[in-house]
């Protein structure tokens, strides 16, 4: 049990999502903005910060009543009771995190063995993937504190160099080239573009599976969630505004997977290339560590409610939950056998069912913890039309993504009416003040 002097705070807290959603995305995906949304990247950034907002407004009014690591899973059972599809979405929540830390491993590799002059070889592919994974599995052994520290630490590089990166970049933006676009065929373009780039918000929610570890929850955690995606935000916003403004989009458009990196040279040169390279490194490395942690800890509280086998609740090594190792070394599993680019679009439609359901649970549960309802009616409109237009785009764009989406929901369905036959458990609410 974590002590008062081990907890986050809540500036490590903040730093813990803002670690995770300034991940790969804001080094790798411009150029797909650009392409997408054109001079209205920046924008788009705006839009979907404001559907985050509407998001954490119930994370962060449940999160502040319900102290739970099972953090919106346990949203979703006060409001939705036990059942096949609450646990399915319970899986599902776990296996997004392994997920993320494959895709996390793979990118950082990415960037890293060009940047240290190493061959692309699959034997210093998988040593690099195995290392950084195994790296942050060991921080994690030193308890909350510790991570939350180096999370700290991490994400201020990240941010600085972020920040010189606009720094030096915005006395040189061509004003014409971040004009918005007002016209009506425009339209279609930016809600595709908000329904993507929202998906780069994802992360806030890992304060809600770390409740536990935060000092005075009650007050922190939705501080925390509010504030950490008006600095996403605010990031997010300046550097679509250095990058869209520095580079012609055709040229952001061919540098596609390091669009940030090529907006640099303008301004820059190849020190440009070199710092964004290195920021890259460091923003990855904080996602890694603040998803490696999210995802042992949901594990735990979900082995606590029943929901997970037993043995990711044991206690083993260095007194570190087994779930902190099964969900590290599947994390790897994944990494070393299977490309995952495809499955970035699948993790992000799960993640928005998940926030459907949490609204919808909030909306339900409003009377008892509080909450507007017309405002959660809005909210949930408003991220079923987001939803929609992700699916469409996967339609247009990756008809395979589309399929797999679906096919994703229908088998982690199967599993669980498995898992529940085989196991009869159920799952169990976390007793806490708010009970």
């Amino acid at each position: 049990m974590n002590t008062v002097s081990d907890k986050l705070g809540l500036w490590e807290a903040v730093a813990l999502a803002v670690g995770s959603m300034i991940g790969a995305s804001i080094f790798s995906i411009f150029g797909l903005g650009a392409q997408i949304a054109g001079h209205d990247l920046p924008l788009v950034f705006v839009l979907s910060g404001l559907l985050a907002f509407l998001v954490a407004y119930s994370y962060a009014h449940l999160g502040a009543r319900i102290v739970s690591n099972a953090g919106p899973m346990e949203f979703i059972l006060r409001g939705m009771g036990d059942g096949v599809v609450t646990g399915a979405l319970s899986i599902l929540t776990w296996l997004t995190y392994v997920v993320s830390i494959a895709l996390f491993a793979k990118g950082f590799t990415g960037y890293f063995l060009p940047l240290v002059g190493l061959g692309d070889t699959p034997v210093n592919r998988a040593l690099t993937e195995a290392g950084l994974i195994g790296f942050f599995t060991a921080l994690n052994f030193f308890g909350s504190r510790t991570v939350g520290r180096a999370e700290f630490v991490i994400v201020l590089v990240k941010v600085a160099v972020l920040g010189l990166f606009v720094a030096l970049g915005i006395w040189s933006v061509r004003p014409e080239w971040i004009r918005p676009s007002f016209e009506a065929a425009q339209g279609p373009r930016l809600l595709d573009a908000t329904a993507v780039f929202f998906l780069s918000y994802m992360g806030f929610g890992l304060i809600t599976n770390a409740s536990e570890n935060i000092r005075d929850a009650r007050r922190n955690v939705s501080r925390a969630i509010y504030l950490s995606i008006a600095i996403v935000t605010l990031i997010y916003i300046s550097v679509a505004v250095v990058a869209v403004g520095n580079l012609p989009l055709e040229e952001l458009e061919r540098a596609r997977d390091f669009a940030l990196a090529e907006a640099s040279r303008p301004f820059l040169g190849h020190f440009g290339y070199v710092l964004v390279s290195v920021g890259a490194l460091f923003s990855i490395a904080s996602a890694m560590n603040a998803t490696l942690y999210g995802g042992a800890n949901i594990a735990y509280a979900l082995a606590r409610k029943g929901e997970l086998p037993g043995v990711f609740e044991r206690k083993s090594w260095f007194s570190a939950p087994e779930g902190l190792y099964i969900t590290s070394g599947l994390g790897l599993l994944f990494a070393l056998l299977f490309n995952l680019n495809g499955i970035a679009s699948i993790t992000s439609a799960v993640y928005m069912v998940i926030y459907l359901f949490v609204i919808w649970s909030h909306y339900r549960l409003a009377g008892k913890y509080g909450g507007n309802r017309p405002f959660l009616l809005f909210a949930l409109v408003a991220v079923m039309v987001i939803f929609g237009v992700l699916l469409h785009y996967q339609w247009q764009t990756n008809r395979m993504a589309f399929h797999a989406t679906w096919i994703t929901f229908l088998t982690t369905l199967g599993v669980e009416l498995i898992y529940r036959r085989i196991t009869r458990r159920t799952l169990s609410r976390r007793l806490t003040a708010s009970s």
